[in-house]
C-alpha cells in the first residue's frame, strides 16, 4: 500500500496522529473550545452531551457526576470516562463522559461515584480537517469530591443485530450532520454517538479485521451481515458500509490477542465505547473476550496447464533490498506455492535500490535481483523482468522510494517483445503493421506526462508472446484513496475526492485499449493491478467503458470479492480486466495476506488463467 491509503487512508507506510488508547493530536489542533463562563453549571451528563453530535455546553466549565467506569492510565492522551447510572430516560443522549488528563495519571478508581469539575471541548482525532466525528470531553478535570468508592458499574449496553439499526448514517448532502438531531433507532452511527463514552459490550464476536502493529482488531456486531465464505465482512456497494463493524482495542495490561479473520472472541468484551479517525467506533476493552482461532489459512490456487497463459498481479508492499529477507523469502513462497508460478505477474509498490532513503537513486535492479532470486530459492523459475524507471520523486508512495509497476516473466512459457526507448516521460503508441497491433516502444508507459499522472505511477505496457500468439498486458497502480472522508465522517454522505483522479486514470488506460483494439480487434489485452477502487466504482466503470474490457471480479461470488481489509471491511482493490479476444478464462483472488495478522504484504494476490 502506498502512503496515501489511510484516509487520514488507507493504507502506507502509515502515518498516526492518534490513537485512542495512546498517542494525541495536540489540544490546540484539534479541540474545539469556547471562553469560560464566569461560573460552572452544575448539569447532568445527559444534558452535557445533549442529542446531538456538539455539546450544548462547548467551551463551558460545568459540573457533572458519575461513576468512574474505566481509566486510561498510559501514553499521552490519559484520562477517565464517568458514566451516569440512572440517566435521563432519553435514547439519543450519552450518559457519560471521557475526562481528559493529557500525559497526567487519573488518580481516581473505578467504581467511585465522583463529582467532576471541567471544560467542555469537542475533539477531533487526527485533526477536524480529515473530516472525522468529534468526542465530546472535559479538559481540565478537577475531581471536586468523592462520594462513594466500589459502586457496581452500569450496566453494558448489548451490541448485536436487534440492537444496531440496518441504515448506516443519516445524509446531509455531503455536509456536516452535526447539526442533526441523533435518532439512534434509525442510524448505526447515530447509535453510537448516543452512546459516547458508555459502556457497551459485545458477545461471541466474529473477528473481520485482523489484529495490527496498533493493537487493534475490528469484529462485527451482526454475524449475518454480508459475510465472506472465510469469516469477513464484504464491503459490496456504497450503500452497504456493513453497520456492525466495531474496533476493539484494550486498557488492559495484558499481551493483545493476535488475530485473524474469522477468529472469535468468546464470551464477553466490555468497555466504554470510544471513537477516532483511524476506524471510527470501538471499544476500550476493559473486560476482552479469549481467542478462538477459527484455523483460516493461506489459499491456494491451481496450476496452468500446458495451454494456459497464467497472469498475476501482486502489491508487494513498498519492496526494497533493505527489507528483511524473510519478506522476499514469504513474498517468493506466495508466488511459486500459492499462485503456482504464474508466468506473468505484474508488481505494484517495487522501490529503488535504497528504499525510503530520499536521494537520487530510481533504480530498482537489486530489488527485482534478490525476490528473483528468493523465487528460485523457493523452487520457482528463474524469471526475467521488465521496467522503466521512474522520474525521482514524482510517481507519489513513499518520499524516496520511487514506487513503480513492472514485470516478471518466465521466459521458459512467456517471450517479451524488447522495442527499445521506452523512459520515464516517453509515451508509448499503438503501430498499425497491415492490421496487426504493436507497440512502438516495449515496455513503454502510457501517457506518463499527462496531468492525470501526476504524484502517481504510471501505467507500464509490455508486448509478450505465448505459443506464437501476441498478447498485450498493461500493469497498473492508480492513485490512492488519500483524502477521502471516511465512512464514518462528520459529512454525509462523505466525500470521495481521490476518486476524481482515479476516474482520469482509468478513462487514459481505457483510450489505449481502445486505439489497440481500432488497429486489431481481436487483441489480446489484459489490464491488471492495484486500482485502488471498488468492482462498483465508477473508476471501474470507466476502465471498461466502450465494453472493450470485462472486469473478471463480476465472475466470482460476491462473498469472494477483495483483495484487501480495511476496517473491517474485506474490499476489491486490485483488479484483472480482459479483452474480448480473452473471453476463455479462469479467475481467482488467492487469500494469502489481508486476513491475517503475519501477512507477507497487506494486498491478495490474483491470477487469471487464460486460454489464448
Amino acid at each position: 500500500m502506498d502512503l496515501g491509503r489511510i484516509s487520514a487512508p488507507r493504507r502506507p507506510i502509515r502515518t498516526r496522529l492518534l490513537t485512542s488508547a495512546a498517542l494525541a493530536v495536540s489540544l490546540s489542533a484539534a479541540l474545539i473550545a469556547f471562553p469560560a463562563t464566569a461560573s460552572a453549571a452544575t448539569v447532568t451528563i445527559a444534558a452535557l452531551q445533549g442529542t446531538k453530535r456538539v455539546s450544548p455546553y462547548n467551551g463551558q466549565e460545568v459540573t457533572v457526576s458519575g461513576i468512574v467506569t474505566a481509566i486510561r492510565s498510559t501514553g499521552s492522551s490519559r484520562g477517565y470516562w464517568i458514566q451516569d447510572a440512572v440517566g435521563d430516560g432519553n435514547p439519543a443522549t450519552s450518559e457519560a463522559v471521557f475526562a481528559y488528563t493529557g500525559s497526567t495519571t487519573p488518580s481516581t478508581k473505578v467504581g467511585n461515584k465522583v463529582t467532576v469539575k471541567g471544560k467542555v471541548a469537542e475533539f477531533y482525532p487526527g485533526g477536524s480537517a480529515e473530516g472525522g466525528q468529534s468526542v465530546t470531553q472535559l479538559t481540565q478535570p478537577e475531581i471536586t469530591s468523592t462520594a462513594s468508592t466500589g459502586n457496581p458499574l452500569p450496566t453494558a449496553f448489548t451490541m448485536n443485530a436487534a440492537s444496531i439499526p440496518d441504515a448506516y448514517a443519516p445524509t446531509a448532502g455531503g455536509g456536516s450532520i452535526e447539526g442533526l438531531t441523533l435518532a439512534p433507532a434509525t442510524y448505526a452511527l447515530d447509535l453510537y454517538e448516543s452512546l459516547e463514552g458508555m459502556r457497551v459490550q459485545v458477545s461471541g464476536a466474529r473477528v473481520v479485521g485482523a489484529s495490527n502493529q496498533y493493537n487493534e482488531l475490528f469484529v462485527t456486531a451482526e454475524p449475518a451481515e454480508n459475510p465472506s465464505p472465510r469469516g469477513g465482512t464484504v464491503y459490496g456497494s456504497y450503500a452497504s458500509q456493513n453497520v456492525g463493524r466495531i474496533k476493539i482495542e484494550t486498557l488492559l495490561a495484558s499481551p493483545f490477542p493476535v488475530a485473524n479473520v474469522g477468529d472469535a472472541l468468546s464470551g464477553t468484551t466490555a468497555g466504554p465505547l470510544d471513537y477516532d479517525n483511524f476506524g471510527g467506533y470501538g471499544i476500550q476493552a476493559t473486560t476482552l473476550g479469549t481467542l478462538t482461532p477459527g484455523g483460516l489459512a493461506p489459499e491456494t490456487t491451481r496450476a496452468q496447464t500446458a495451454g494456459e497463459l497464467a497472469v498475476a498481479t501482486y502489491n508487494v508492499e513498498n519492496l526494497d533490498p533493505t527489507d528483511p529477507q524473510a519478506k522476499f523469502d514469504r513474498l517468493a513462497a506466495g508466488i511459486v506455492g500459492n499462485l503456482a508460478t504464474p508466468d506473468i505477474v505484474a508488481l505494484e509498490e517495487v522501490q529503488d535500490d535504497n528504499g525510503a532513503t530520499n536521494n537520487s537513486v530510481v533504480a530498482a535492479d537489486q530489488t527485482y535481483a534478490k525476490l528473483i532470486s528468493a523465487i528460485t530459492a523457493a523452487g520457482g523459475p528463474a524469471y526475467a523482468y521488465r521496467q522503466i524507471n521512474p522520474v525521482d520523486d514524482q510517481d507519489g508512495g513513499e518520499p524516496g522510494g520511487n514506487i513503480r509497476v513492472g514485470f516478471l516473466y518466465n521466459p521458459a512459457r512467456v517471450g517479451f517483445t524488447d522495442r527499445p526507448g521506452g523512459a520515464s516521460t516517453t509515451a508509448v503508441s499503438v503501430v498499425n503493421n497491415a492490421g496487426t497491433a504493436a507497440l512502438s516502444v516495449s515496455p513503454g508507459r502510457i501517457n506518463p506526462t499527462n496531468a492525470a499522472w501526476n504524484s502517481s505511477r504510471k501505467p507500464l505496457a509490455g508486448e509478450f508472446t505465448f505459443q506464437g500468439k501476441t498478447v498485450f498486458v498493461i500493469a497498473n497502480h492508480f492513485t490512492s484513496k488519500g483524502g477521502d472522508q471516511p465512512l464514518h465522517s462528520r459529512f454525509q454522505p462523505p466525500t470521495r475526492s481521490s476518486e476524481t483522479q482515479r476516474g482520469q486514470q482509468a478513462a487514459q488506460v481505457n483510450t489505449f485499449v481502445k486505439q489497440l483494439l481500432a488497429v486489431q480487434s481481436s487483441a489480446r489485452v489484459v489490464v491488471l493491478g492495484d486500482l485502488n477502487d471498488f468492482e462498483f466504482s465508477g473508476t471501474m466503470s470507466a476502465l471498461a467503458s466502450g465494453g472493450v474490457l470485462t472486469p473478471l471480479a463480476g465472475s466470482l461470488p460476491a462473498g469472494e470479492r477483495y483483495t484487501y481489509v480495511y476496517q473491517g471491511n474485506s474490499q476489491a482493490l486490485d483488479h484483472i480486466l480482459t479483452s474480448p479476444a480473452l473471453a476463455s478464462s479462469e479467475y481467482d483472488i488467492v487469500h494469502i495476506n489481508a486476513e491475517f495478522a503475519d501477512q507477507a504484504s497487506d494486498h491478495d494476490p490474483q491470477v487469471v488463467r487464460l486460454t489464448p
